[in-house]
């Protein structure tokens, strides 16, 4: 019997979780995404859950988004609190003891992830949550922000991945990419994870 690989039908979003730089980088062209990023999601009555920061391009989405008169939930550990890194005004702030009580609050509270420019710190969340994905604990779509052209060595490792069959072609593109905020959101809401039997070839191990 041949496998199913129809797509899974999308999902609605309500919550956006978004993985973005303490940092606000060496262009000003990073924090005028970071703003547009907040502001798009809340005039679209979205969500916003990231890492409870007030500084960097975390800071700036989530200023954008409450000044947008959007929904912002930041989770954050109790040592980065400590540090006095929090961000002092949004919906709701969870306080967790670890890195990784964050990256699961953050994942259960989200329907969709983008990654903004950042460091290992935004790599190693991003990483993760597409990881669950490529192994079926989620059906989320997970999305890049390429502002001018962040990620684009990073996508060339991937096809170098795919090209060594490292990773399976159709979870390579189970990421969505784009430039612009509004067109991302787009893809993500009308998104459908595809259905791949296995991530790697039993013939050639």
């Amino acid at each position: 019997m041949t496998a199913d690989t129809s797509p899974i039908a999308p999902r609605p979003l309500q919550r956006v979780c978004i993985f973005c730089g303490s940092s606000s980088g060496d262009d000003p062209i990073y924090l005028e995404a970071a703003r547009a990023t907040g502001r798009l999601l809340a005039e679209r009555g979205l969500g916003v859950v990231y890492g409870g920061g007030g500084i960097g391009l975390m800071g700036a989405v989530a200023d954008s988004a409450r000044a947008a008169g959007g929904e912002v939930i930041g989770v954050i550990p109790q040592h980065l609190l400590d540090w006095e890194v929090g961000h002092s005004d949004l919906t709701d702030t969870r306080v967790v003891a670890n890195m990784h009580e964050r990256k699961a609050t953050m994942a259960e509270l989200a329907d969709a992830f983008i990654a903004l420019p950042g460091g290992i710190g935004t790599m190693e969340e991003f990483f993760e949550v597409w990881t669950w994905a490529q192994l079926k604990l989620h059906e989320k779509p997970c999305g890049l922000l390429n502002v001018a052209g962040y990620f684009d060595h990073l996508l060339g490792f991937l096809d170098t991945m795919v090209a060594h069959r490292f990773l399976h072609e159709r979870h390579r593109h189970m990421i969505q990419v784009d430039g612009d905020i509004g067109s991302l959101v787009d893809r993500l809401q009308l998104y459908a994870p595809p259905v791949v039997e296995r991530w790697f070839d039993k013939s050639k191990t």
